[in-house]
């Protein structure tokens, strides 16, 4: 079971990179994914305390660092808010999970059908960089 787990967060932290959905902050690569929690089975969310429902999304980052062979995982501070177009702001609790060689940041957040957020994010990786990360995403509920 727990490699299972391991493999789902694995893909989870793998698409962002097929998607091209990173951003470069001095010798760190940001990686970031948004998605409605429904996208976990229900053996994962449970494993993680996370929310499953389709009124529920996470965020998930995760940190490399560029400046080592094989841009290997590195810890950061991660925090942020995410916006809605009528100027509506939710703060953003993030929890680091280390799993293996892996470090991820999670952060849970409500949705509204077709609800668009911009997400404000402030990343510090002590000196490899530090750095603000913006991006926009459309949600859609799952009921």
């Amino acid at each position: 079971m727990t490699q299972w787990i391991t493999l789902l967060i694995s893909a989870l932290l793998v698409a962002p990179t097929w998607a091209g959905q990173f951003t470069t902050i001095k010798d760190v690569e940001v990686h970031y994914s948004a998605f409605n929690s429904t996208f976990l089975t229900k053996e994962v969310a449970t494993s993680y305390k996370l929310k499953r429902n389709g009124y529920s999304a996470i965020l998930n980052i995760s940190v490399l660092d560029n400046s080592q062979l094989g841009k290997p995982a590195t810890t950061a501070e991660i925090s942020g808010s995410a916006r809605n177009l009528i100027g509506q702001t939710r703060q953003l609790t993030f929890r680091e999970i280390k799993e293996a060689d892996a470090i991820y940041y999670l952060a849970e957040f409500p949705i509204s059908n077709e609800e668009v957020l911009t997400f404000n994010i402030d990343v510090h990786a002590g000196n490899a960089g530090a750095g603000p990360l913006t991006f926009q995403q459309k949600f859609y509920v799952e009921e």
